[in-house]
């Protein structure tokens, strides 16, 4: 798979709020899905909270592991932070200059 497909898988799975609310929750360690499931009662059925975790998986942010009957969804950040090194840090690197230069002009004034 070209960088340019998985990047498109990463941005499809950050597109939907809950998918995001699956990664926050994860954030804090790893969570069964029936944890997950639990978490989003009321909000979604479990056949919808498994076809976002299959959307994650598949951009690879969410990694899988079975124990015995339980199975274990642990948070992979590597795909989030490969979109940040290239689509977020040189639009904020230039961003940095830019104030940098200003406050530079500011202070010659």
């Amino acid at each position: 798979m070209s960088t340019d497909d998985a990047d498109d898988l990463v941005f499809k799975a950050l597109a939907d709020r809950r998918r995001r609310e699956i990664l926050d929750r994860l954030k804090a360690g790893p969570r069964t899905t029936g944890e997950l499931c639990a978490h989003f009662e009321g909000a979604l059925d479990r056949c919808t909270v498994m076809q976002h975790i299959g959307v994650l998986e598949r951009a690879e942010l969410i990694i899988a592991r079975r124990e015995g009957r339980a199975r274990w969804n642990y948070l992979n950040a590597g795909p989030v932070k490969a979109i940040s090194d290239r689509w977020i840090s040189p639009y904020a690197t230039h961003a940095v200059e830019l104030l940098a230069s200003l406050k530079r002009d500011l202070e010659k004034t």
